[in-house]
């Protein structure tokens, strides 16, 4: 099955994918509220010989905007403080190149405070932390090795417009989507409706 071409090898798709969210909100002092979240995400394959396909992959980094790779059916999860897709490991099967992970995690911790209530307009700023990382396979899987970034925001929800927000993150860690190396820097997000991961 390995000298098998790709048309071969992926003529029916096969593969088993678990995702796992978790959020938890705490009432600091007065409004100011601290939301936990975890995110996790796992993409396996029923056959070894086959292994892991080029779709439903995980790709890391950026504001998270797309939301997914139609094409593919990627998940395209946002990680602040870095370019968008920036955090997508690679491998060549057959020749071709696949985009993606089938490992991810992604931990978050915000801040955040109401300034505006108002039905019509309800504004709150956040300070976050956030690290993350994305691996192809198991052998490289590190828990401790992730990419961390911190920052701050601002969401407005109108009920004409939805949820509305831009966020400033900046990366501690090296981009690697960045062949000159050093911290991934600043970056500006902006973001569209209530994401979950």
């Amino acid at each position: 099955m390995k000298t098998a071409s790709n048309n071969e090898r992926y003529k029916w798709v096969e593969y088993h994918k678990w995702m796992f969210d978790a959020a938890y909100y705490m009432q600091i002092v007065g409004n100011l509220v601290l939301q936990a979240r975890a995110h996790m995400g796992y993409l396996g394959a029923y056959q070894s010989t086959t292994g892991v396909g080029p779709f439903e992959r995980f790709q890391l980094g950026g504001d998270g905007l797309t939301g997914s790779n139609f094409l593919l059916g990627n998940d395209v999860i946002g990680l602040r403080g870095y370019d968008n897709n920036s955090i997508t490991p690679t491998e060549v099967v057959n020749g071709n190149q696949i985009n993606g992970g089938t490992i991810f995690n992604k931990f978050v911790f915000e801040l955040r405070y109401p300034v505006s209530l108002n039905p019509s307009a309800t504004i709150y700023v956040l300070t976050f932390a956030e690290a993350g990382n994305n691996w192809l396979n198991f052998s490289e899987y590190d828990p401790n090795n992730l990419y961390s970034s911190a920052g701050a925001g601002v969401r407005i929800f109108m009920p004409a417009f939805g949820l509305l927000g831009i966020d400033w993150g900046y990366g501690f860690s090296p981009d690697p989507s960045n062949p000159n190396g050093g911290a991934s820097g600043g970056q500006i997000h902006f973001s569209i409706g209530q994401t979950l991961r």
